[in-house]
């Protein structure tokens, strides 16, 4: 998430009442999570584990609960707690605006785009030329759709990740501010969930082609001409190329990416990221060659017991 204007590090920390480690006007441009940090942004860290990681990537203000030595070229923002904190700059910058229409003023409509009744539209929320969005659909605010995009009934855009830090009196939420980005000649199923990203964006890319029933997480990025089969849950931060092929009930895991032209067959998990141009199968996930022999084996220990008998 960039800020509308470039703040001082001394700024930010009069919002969240911190001590600092850096010059008064060190620029701040904006904040972000670890795998999609900028110079300018700003990340957190509240674990030594990961201490190392949060200082050495790209972001040049690290939100942290220790002082520790600051490298070159960065600023510490020192925080008893800096998971609330970030959570204080996303209210601060991004704040939640209760709407008091179906479809906000500050929304924007391309010419021919088509909304059909019961549909919800929020603040800030860009939508192109020729599109069509059939009944019950629900964009939330900052949501910006390309030309050309069809949406089925009841699909839901920008929806908070699901993101929470256990605490001893229960889940702390880590809040949305992100958006989620549908560029154009994308075409999304009815009863389709896509969650905005914490910070960054979800980005459905052009082209691409979504099955009812599936669900996206935060800050995944599809590419372009992908196919995504009915009740597909692909999880957040997940990376998929271009022209991929995920069939139904597929499932993944967090932070993966899955290479171009890969094909994953029905009801596989995908552990783990995946070499594009191949065809996968089964769980635990392997190529669908190899698991078909892996299956016939298995069908083959009754017969070997006997045998042994």
């Amino acid at each position: 998430m960039k800020f509308p204007r470039i703040h001082t590090l001394k700024e930010i920390a009069e919002i969240i009442n911190c001590q600092y480690v850096g010059a008064d006007d060190f620029a701040v441009h904006g904040m972000n999570e670890i795998h999609v940090v900028e110079p300018g942004d700003i990340v957190f860290v509240d674990h030594p584990k990961y201490y190392d990681k949060a200082l050495q990537s790209a972001a040049t203000i690290v939100l942290i609960n220790k002082e520790v030595d600051c490298p070159e070229g960065k600023a510490l923002l020192i925080s008893d707690d800096p998971f609330r904190d970030f959570n204080k700059l996303t209210k601060h910058f991004r704040p939640f605006v209760a709407a008091n229409t179906s479809v906000s003023a500050s929304a924007q409509i391309g010419e021919g785009t088509v909304i059909q009744p019961n549909c919800f539209i929020g603040h800030h929320v860009t939508i192109g030329k020729n599109c069509l969005l059939h009944a019950n659909v629900i964009v939330y605010d900052n949501t910006v759709i390309g030309d050309n995009v069809i949406i089925h009934s009841g699909t839901i855009l920008g929806a908070d990740a699901f993101y929470y830090k256990k605490r001893p009196e229960g889940f702390d939420q880590l809040l949305s501010g992100g958006r989620v980005i549908i560029e154009d000649n994308v075409g999304i199923g009815a009863l389709c969930t896509i969650d905005k990203g914490v910070t960054g964006d979800t980005t459905i890319g052009a082209g691409t082609k979504i099955d009812n029933q599936v669900h996206v997480g935060h800050d995944t990025i599809i590419g372009k001409k992908c196919l995504i089969a009915a009740q597909t849950g692909i999880a957040g931060c997940v990376v998929i190329e271009d022209e991929v092929t995920l069939w139904g009930q597929v499932g993944t895991t967090s932070g993966i990416t899955i290479g171009a032209k890969a094909v994953v067959l029905g009801q596989t998990g995908v552990s783990k990221s995946i070499e594009g141009g191949k065809t996968y199968s089964g769980t635990p996930i392997d190529e669908a060659r190899e698991k078909m022999k892996q299956f016939a084996y298995i069908k083959k220990i009754p017969e070997i017991l006997n045998k042994l008998k």
